[in-house]
């Protein structure tokens, strides 16, 4: 199990929360995804090899927020 904490934009409430929680815990091999809203960060535990960092990325995105690198 391994962990990754992405920078994301445009999150400010805990419908933003709950949307970027949700798209990422879809992906098969996350385990959990936990935003801070303050920090405007996600952490996510996830299984490698079942899920990559494109594949968050895309999730983010398709949530409707943006991920800063």
């Amino acid at each position: 199990m391994k962990q990754v904490v992405l920078n994301v934009d445009g999150m400010s409430c805990k419908h933003c929360k709950a949307a970027v929680e949700k798209s990422l815990q879809n992906l098969a091999g996350v385990k959990k995804a936990s935003v801070n809203l303050s920090a405007k960060t996600v952490k996510i535990s996830y299984e490698t090899g079942k899920v990559t960092l494109d594949d968050f990325e895309k999730a983010i995105t398709d949530a409707g927020y943006e991920v800063v690198k």
